[in-house]
Order: C-alpha cells, then structure tokens, then sequence
C-alpha cells in the first residue's frame, strides 16, 4: 500500500471514531504512523483530506448500489434495490453515520457542506439511471433530477424518518407496494 492511501485509511478511521471538527491532522499521522509533514506532501490541509475520503466514500456507495442491481430487471425493481442499498449504506457506514451525527449535534458547517454534496451525488446517480431508461423507452421522459430527488427523498423519509415520530417501522414491502402504486405507476410507460 503506498503513502497516501495509508493517510487516507488513518484519517477516514479518526474521522470515523472522532468526527470532523476533533480530528487533527496530528491524530492522522499518529495512526498513519507517518510524520505530519508527509500528509501535507499529498493534501494541503484537513479539508483537501477530508474530502479525498468524501470522494472514496461515494464511490464505495455507489459500487454498493449497482452490486444489487439485476442486469434485466425492470427499473422499478432495480430503483427500489439500489435505494435501500444506499439507504442502508448510510445507516451502517461508520464514517458516514459519525458525519450524520456531528452535523446533528454540532452543525459543523464542513460537514454540513459534505453531506450535502453526498445527497447531490446520490440524486446525479439517481438521475443517471433514469436518464438511460428513458432512452431504452421504459420511463416517461420527465425531469429526471426533480423526480430523482423526489425517489431519494421518499425513501428517506419512508425509512429513516417514519420510526422517528411513529412507534412502527414500515417494513420493506409495505414502501415498495406504496412507491409502486404511486411514483413509479406514474413514470412507467
């Protein structure tokens, strides 16, 4: 493993166990088992750093969500996976739960600005997948990036939300019998 992606795994493991704001780039290097000197030969700073793993972060999120997609599938189908894929990405990631939690409690304006360029990312790929379905004539051309939020919103809120002022969790097939007779029924063809 060369240099930097032994900083990259320190850092990404501080940020995970202290966040962003009680990270310092001393604690890197300690865990990196590296001089400070030798991080800054790669990143300029905590923020440059930081968002290199923000970066590694979404890609993993997004190799997850197309690991659950079925080649053939309907878009329905192949949505709805790759949602609660993501979905449960974010609920199980150490560093992107920690992010979640320090934006919460803290209101660290950085993550606060990560955390939104992550949801940013996730509606882009949302859209990207619509976008190659409409071509193939399978969706109702739309504006995807409204209808893309709408999708991710939706199951944010149907999933993470929902148990927060409700005493039940909707279960799985309950969303998807719901998003099915609802958004989805109006963009099929």
């Amino acid at each position: 493993m060369d240099r930097r992606q032994e900083i990259l795994e320190a850092a990404a493991k501080s940020f995970s166990l202290f966040g962003y704001k009680a990270t310092t780039m001393d604690q890197v290097a300690k865990i990196a088992n590296v001089g400070k000197g030798t991080i800054y030969t790669f990143f300029a700073n905590k923020e440059d750093l930081f968002n290199a793993i923000v970066v590694k972060l979404i890609n993993e999120m997004r190799a997850e969500a197309d690991s659950v997609a079925v080649e053939g599938a309907s878009f329905e189908k192949n949505a709805h996976a790759r949602l609660m894929q993501m979905l449960k990405f974010r609920e199980t990631h150490q560093l992107y739960a920690k992010l979640i939690d320090e934006e919460k409690e803290l209101r660290t304006p950085a993550v606060k600005e990560v955390l939104e360029t992550i949801e940013k990312e996730i509606v882009s790929y949302i859209k990207e997948k619509m976008e190659k379905v409409i071509a193939k004539g399978e969706l109702k051309p739309c504006d995807t990036e409204l209808v893309a939020y709408l999708l991710f919103k939706s199951y944010l809120a149907l999933i993470v939300d929902w148990g927060k002022t409700h005493d039940d969790e909707l279960a799985e097939k309950r969303i998807v019998e719901l998003l099915s007779g609802t958004i989805f029924k109006s963009l099929l063809v």
